[in-house]
């Protein structure tokens, strides 16, 4: 026999009064469009409804909107104070050399120059050096191929962060 009803994490997230609903979505995306979409979906039968339902979102995300949900993320290396969720993701830099850290933000800040806004990376389960390399790499894109490419590491990060959400128990 099996079950109909969504795993608890899940029920709780459908069961959020709207106000609480976009607070936990807002927290995993700052673009309000991606979290409207997310809302007005809700009820989800399962996470992967979910998870569906947010993948289309970020499909649908203009170059202001990911300028939005891109707002919400700080540079690597150097984490929002106090928050646990982008010390969590970005644990990779956690023991990074003096080096690592001074090269990342001179990166850093030659990124935001040539593309205007934040290098973003799914960084969740990668080294310091993954992260400079990877940023290195996305130096000589174009800015086109650099949206699409942080369009994806966003869709990423958002999944990681729901299933944190609606999979605990």
């Amino acid at each position: 026999m099996t079950s109909t009803s969504p795993p608890p994490g899940l029920a709780r997230f459908n069961a959020l009064e709207e106000s609480a609903a976009l607070a936990v979505l807002h927290e995993a995306c700052a673009s309000t469009t991606w979290v409207a979409h997310l809302l007005a979906a809700r009820p989800y039968a399962t996470a992967a409804d979910l998870y569906a339902a947010a993948d289309a979102a970020m499909a649908e995300l203009t170059a202001a909107d990911l300028d939005e949900a891109m707002a919400g993320h700080p540079p690597i290396g150097r984490p929002e104070p106090g928050d646990p969720t982008s010390a969590r993701e970005q644990r990779g830099m956690a023991g990074a050399s003096e080096e690592l850290r001074t090269r990342m933000l001179e990166l850093n800040l030659a990124y935001q120059e040539q593309f205007g806004h934040v290098f973003l990376i799914c960084a969740t389960g990668r080294t310091g050096e993954q992260m400079r390399d990877a940023l290195l790499e996305r130096l000589g894109n174009t800015p086109d191929r650099e949206r699409e490419i942080v369009r994806a590491e966003l869709r990423a990060i958002n999944r990681i962060r729901l299933a944190r959400l609606v999979e605990d128990d």
